[in-house]
Formats: C-alpha cells, structure tokens, sequence
C-alpha cells in the first residue's frame, strides 16, 4: 500500500541515525535525546480505560529519562472528541492528538496534526533507530494512524472484535468449540443455547455508537457488503448488505428480550453471569469476564476470532493512535513525538500488555507464555491478519452519518422499517451529506 511505502523515508532516516549514532561512538538513547526538551510539558487526552492506566502507570520511567512533563488529561470517551476539537480550533494547548479509528480524516484534512515523516525528518535526533515501523500490524497501522496514504500517528490502545464463549455452557449442548461462522452460529449454535432464560448469543445494539459500530457493521462486511460503493454512493441495498441485515434480523431470536438497548457493559454483564453463552466484543473486555472479581464464569471463558462470513473475517476494528499536533511549539513537538515513540515502543509493548494494555507491536505476542496468561492473544493476531480499515467510514463527516446510521439501524431492528426500507433511508440521508460536503462535486477526494 501507498502509505507502508510512504514509510521508507522514515526507515531511512532511522538508519541514517543509527549510523551516525554508532559511528560517533556511542548509540542512541532516549535520554540524550530528550536533552534539549527537559522541562518541557508535553499536554495529552487520555481515556478512562485500562490502556491508558497502563501507561500512565509506566510513565515515571519516562519522565524521569528525559525530564519531559506529561500532563494527562483525562476524558470518558463520549467528551474526548468535542473536548479535542475546541482546543485545535482554538489553537490550544494540546501537543498530541488521541485519534479515534473514525476520528482520523477529520484530524489530518483539519492539518491538526503532523505526518510522521514530516515530524521525523524535522527532528532527527528525536528518531529511536529501534522504531522499528515494520512491526506495527499493517492493519493496524494503516487503520489507526493513516489517512488517504499518509501516516500521521503510532497506534495505542487498539482493539479488535473477538468472540467470548462459554466452553462450559457450549460442551452441555454438545459443541466442543465456537461456530465458525456466522450462519452456524444461528442455524446450529442458535436453538441448542437457547433455552431456560438463557441465550445463544447477544449483540449489543444500543442506540448509540455501539449500533453504528458494533452490531451494524459487524453484519454488513462479513456477508460482503459495506457502507459505500467505489462512487461514494451507498452500498446498503446491495444484496451482500441486505443479507447481513436481513441475518441480524433472524439471529434476534437467539438474544435476550430488549436487545437494542443493550450497550457494551449490559452485554458484557449478561455473559459475564452466564446468561449468554457468546457474545463478538471488544478485547479490551478480557480482563471484565475472566477475572473472578468480577465475572461467575470466569473458569469457562475462551477467546475465538470472530465468526467467518461468506465474505470471510471481517472483523470489528477500534482503537486509537497518537499524533504530534501541528499547533504545539518546537520542543513540545519534539518531545510529544518522544513520548508517542516512547509509549508505543517494541520494548515497552510487552510491559504494556502485561498491565492491561492491548499493543499494535507484532513481536509483542511472540512470546507463547505471554499468551499463555492473555488467552485472547491468539485470536487478536488472527483477527488482524485481515480486515478493512474502512469499517466504519473514518472521514470528517462519519459523526453525521452515524446518527441516521443509529436511527435508523434501531428502526430496523424494533422491525418499524424493513431492512430495505432502512437502508433506503440511510442511504439517501448519508448521499445528501457526502453531497453537501463535496464529495460528489470532487472538492474532496473519495478517501474514507
């Protein structure tokens, strides 16, 4: 892809440094790196979720280093956004951006934030020559830290949708493993789990992100469909979409009653007390259902990739990366880019993980004991081998269209509209604002 050859600059001028490091004598280190940034302060959003505590919790090793101040702010999800978005419009005072999967275009096409080549080559001896690009999960780094072929941020706190299943409850109906795809989970798994108030399968579907992000998409990419075609029109009432909205209205039946308001904690509650034998969530979940504290099957939890579609994995993608902000002074660029290289690190990866973390870092699930101890590891790095970055649509103007998404991907489900009619009606609410934004007139490029 454009944006992995975009990094051979950023690969040479790693090299270049580490020569030069070597040739004088002496090898690159963070701390006579950080040199001409002590004192700075460098300003960051973080989220109240484990990935961030684990930094947070290795940051002293980092300040101590470099002399560098991290100065955390810290939002629930929900503001972060808003909370982003006023301080670069006001030209404020954050040095990174914390970008979100769908948050991305809007940053870059904002010029908030600097490519990572751009801040690479301004600052040179800021360049660890162990950066190492290439161990990042393409996919990941693509997904995350790019946008229309340009690298802009590192990934940090990612995620991909894995299936949760209760061995125990599974072997009582005679399966000694997880259905392999989606038309086995219903047509097998479906009625044999589901019975005596308890459940095959939930979905969560409430009437927020969680419907445009984890139930909506997670049914139209697998059985081959996808928000837009090639012409940025929508794809919705194709038939590989409507087969997938048409299969989520058949696996209703295997979910608890009131399903669509079932957001990620109702979801990951209802497994966690075994009265649902499976659910597809984020792997950022682990810790919740195998943890004793708080889950009664935490004995019985096993980790599967995804179920596979007649389009194959298609997996839910999420996560986060860091990008230098192109409004921070100098030092506070250097030193943002410093610690974004720091946090995101090969040597610091396994540390990360071990604290609760979810790492972009390939080599850091090379290790069998570690996954020995993560059970989800494996099928984290399945699930990553393939996918689309586009999963949700990552341009400025996806906030927009989520909410008819959520409106009307609601209505679909309560069964107030068939899935065409819905499609119909996102389709042409989502046409007007690609329209009016000037997607159609090629004032912008059809990047998503």
């Amino acid at each position: 892809m454009k944006s992995i050859r975009n990094l051979l600059g950023t690969a040479a001028i790693a090299s270049v440094m580490a020569t030069s490091a070597f040739a004088d004598g002496h090898g690159w280190s963070l701390a006579d790196a950080a040199k001409p940034y002590a004192g700075t302060t460098v300003d960051v959003v973080f989220l109240l979720r484990p990935g961030y505590e684990a930094i947070e919790a290795m940051l002293p090793e980092f300040e101590e280093a470099t002399g560098i101040k991290i100065n955390i702010i810290k939002h629930p999800y929900e503001n972060a956004l808003g909370e982003q978005v006023r301080d670069f419009v006001a030209g404020g005072d954050l040095d990174i951006a914390l970008i979100d999967l769908v948050w991305m275009g809007n940053f870059a096409e904002n010029e908030w934030v600097l490519p990572l080549a751009d801040v690479q080559a301004k600052f040179p001896d800021a360049v660890d020559p162990n950066l190492d690009i290439d161990d990042f999960f393409p996919l990941v780094l693509n997904a995350f830290g790019g946008w229309n072929d340009t690298i802009y941020g590192l990934p940090v706190d990612n995620y991909s949708g894995l299936m949760f299943y209760n061995r125990c409850m599974l072997e009582e109906a005679g399966f000694d493993g997880p259905p392999a795809t989606w038309e086995d989970l219903k047509d097998v798994y479906g009625s044999a789990l589901t019975k005596g108030g308890k459940y095959a399968f939930a979905l969560q579907s409430k009437r927020n992100e969680t419907q445009s992000a984890d139930s909506f998409a997670r049914v139209i990419w697998p059985f081959g469909g996808s928000f837009l075609d090639e012409n940025f029109r929508s794809n919705l009432n194709s038939p590989e979409s409507q087969a997938g909205l048409k299969f989520r209205q058949d696996l209703m039946q295997y979910m608890p009653d009131g399903i669509v308001a079932y957001d990620h904690a109702e979801t990951v509650n209802a497994f966690a007390q075994g009265d649902v034998a499976m659910i597809t969530e984020w792997s950022a979940f682990y810790s919740s259902v195998v943890s004793p504290d708080t889950s009664a099957v935490a004995d019985c939890v096993e980790i599967a990739p995804e179920p596979m579609g007649p389009a194959g994995r298609k997996p839910a993608l999420g996560g986060f990366s860091m990008a230098v902000a192109s409004q921070a002074d100098e030092a506070e660029q250097a030193a943002a880019y410093l610690f974004i290289q720091w946090a995101t690190s090969k040597e610091n990866a396994v540390e990360y993980v071990e604290r609760g973390g979810v790492s972009a870092r390939q080599s850091a699930y090379a290790d069998p004991a570690l996954a020995e101890t993560f059970k989800y590891i494996p099928a984290l790095v399945e699930s990553w081998q393939d996918g689309v970055p586009e999963f949700r649509p990552r341009f400025a103007e996806w906030p927009e269209i989520t909410e008819i998404v959520q409106e009307w991907g609601t209505k679909m489900m309560l069964g107030e509209v068939s899935t065409e009619e819905g499609a119909m009606e996102i389709g042409t609410r989502m046409e007007a604002v690609l329209e009016a934004a000037g997607y159609y007139s090629g004032e912008k490029p059809l990047a998503q």
